[in-house]
C-alpha cells in the first residue's frame, strides 16, 4: 500500500494514521506530546487542564441513534473524560457546503445543544465557513474542548501506571456504531443503533469509587483491537483478551458474520475501555449501576508475557495475535 499520497486509510485510526502522527510530531515539537493521549494534559496557574480537538465528517450525517452534531459533542467530551478530566467548555466550527438545507443545519445545531446539555458542558465559541458546491459533503464539524482534572488522575491517559494483573473492563456491546452507519449506507433493514453517547458522567462516577483506574480510552476508529494493541505496545506488556467475554448484540454479531467484518475493529462512540488494578470489582459494579454501563464486563487481563502484543483467546479454545490494521473496514465513520 502506497504511503506517498493521502488515502482514506490514513483516517482509519490504524497504522497509516500512526504514520501521519509521526510526521506531524516531527514538526510540531512539543514536550510531553510523546504520550499521544486523547487530550493534552498540562499545568496552568489554577490547576491541571486537558485540551482536545477533533473533526467530524461522518457519512451520512444522520444515522440510527445519532447525527453528526451529536457525534461531534460526544466525541470531544469523551476524549476529555477518558483522560481523567471533567469536561467543561467546547468550541464548534462548521464547514458548510453551498446548497445545504437550512432545516438540516438547524436540526444538527439543536442536536448539539441537547447533547451538550446532557453532558453538562457549554458550547462557548465557534466559527462558520461556507464552501462552493462540491467542495465538501454537506457539512463538516470541528469541536475542541477544555476540562480540568485532579492530580491523582494525571497519568490515566498516558497509561503510565498500568501493570501486569490489571483487568480490562468495557461498559457494553461493541461494534454498534460501525454497523449502524454501515446499515444506513446500504439500506439494510435492521434495528441496530449507534451507541453514540457522552461518557463523562459514567467515567466521573467510576473515578469517585477508588484510585484503581490506571488507563482509559474510548474505542472509536479502529475499535477495541486498536485501543488494546496500542496499549500493549505502549506499556510493553501483553494483554490477554477473552473472546467469550466481549459483549456484543446478536444482530450486530450476525451482520458482521454475514458481511465478513471483524467487530473488534469496528468503531464505537459510547464505549470506554479501562485498565484497573486492585479494587476493579468496585469499579465494575459502579459501571453496571450506570445507565450507560448495564452490560459492563471484564474482558481481559494485562499479563507479563507476549510483551507488546494483544492475544485473543478464541471461542474454540485457541489463541491468536490481534494487530492494528493498516487501513479501515469502513471509511468516514466519525
Amino acid at each position: 500500500m502506497s504511503t506517498d499520497i493521502v488515502t482514506q486509510d490514513h483516517g482509519s485510526g490504524g497504522k497509516l494514521t500512526q504514520h501521519l502522527i509521526k510526521m506531524f510530531s516531527k514538526y510540531f515539537e512539543n514536550p510531553g506530546a510523546e504520550s499521544m493521549t486523547d487530550s493534552a494534559v498540562f499545568d496552568t496557574d489554577t490547576g491541571i487542564a486537558a485540551f482536545t480537538t477533533d473533526s467530524y465528517v461522518v457519512n451520512p450525517i444522520y444515522f440510527p441513534g445519532g447525527d453528526i452534531g451529536k457525534l461531534a459533542v460526544c466525541g470531544t467530551v469523551n476524549d476529555l473524560a477518558v483522560s481523567g478530566a471533567n469536561p467543561r467548555y467546547l468550541s464548534c466550527s462548521f464547514i458548510l457546503e453551498e446548497g445545504l438545507e437550512i432545516s438540516d443545519l438547524e436540526e444538527i445545531v439543536k442536536s448539539m445543544a441537547n447533547t451538550a446539555k446532557e453532558a453538562k458542558v457549554r458550547i462557548v465559541t465557534g466559527d462558520t465557513k461556507v464552501v462552493e458546491r462540491g467542495a465538501c459533503d454537506r457539512i463538516y464539524i470541528n469541536t475542541a474542548g477544555v476540562g480540568f482534572l485532579k492530580e491523582e488522575h494525571r497519568n490515566i491517559g498516558s497509561a503510565r501506571d498500568v501493570k501486569a494483573g490489571d483487568k480490562i473492563l468495557i461498559n457494553g456491546n461493541i461494534g454498534d456504531h460501525g454497523v449502524a452507519v454501515l446499515s444506513i449506507r446500504n439500506s439494510f433493514n435492521n434495528d441496530i443503533k449507534s451507541d453514540c453517547a457522552p461518557l463523562n458522567d459514567l467515567i466521573q462516577t467510576c473515578l469517585l469509587v477508588n484510585d484503581s483506574i490506571h488507563f482509559m480510552r474510548d474505542a472509536t476508529r479502529g475499535g477495541l483491537a486498536a485501543v488494546l494493541s496500542e496499549l500493549a505496545e505502549k506499556v510493553n506488556l501483553g494483554i490477554s483478551l477473552d473472546e467469550n467475554a466481549i459483549p456484543m448484540a446478536e444482530n450486530t454479531r450476525g451482520l458482521c458474520e454475514f458481511l465478513g467484518f471483524d467487530p473488534l475493529h469496528l468503531a464505537n462512540e459510547g464505549k470506554v475501555i479501562m485498565a484497573a488494578g486492585e479494587g476493579w470489582e468496585d469499579i465494575l459494579e459502579a459501571m453496571k449501576r450506570h445507565p450507560l454501563g448495564k452490560e459492563s464486563r471484564v474482558i481481559g487481563t494485562v499479563i507479563d508475557k507476549h510483551l507488546g502484543k494483544l492475544v485473543l483467546k478464541t471461542e474454540i479454545g485457541g489463541s491468536r495475535i490481534i494487530d492494528i490494521p493498516a487501513g479501515m473496514q469502513l471509511p468516514r465513520i466519525c
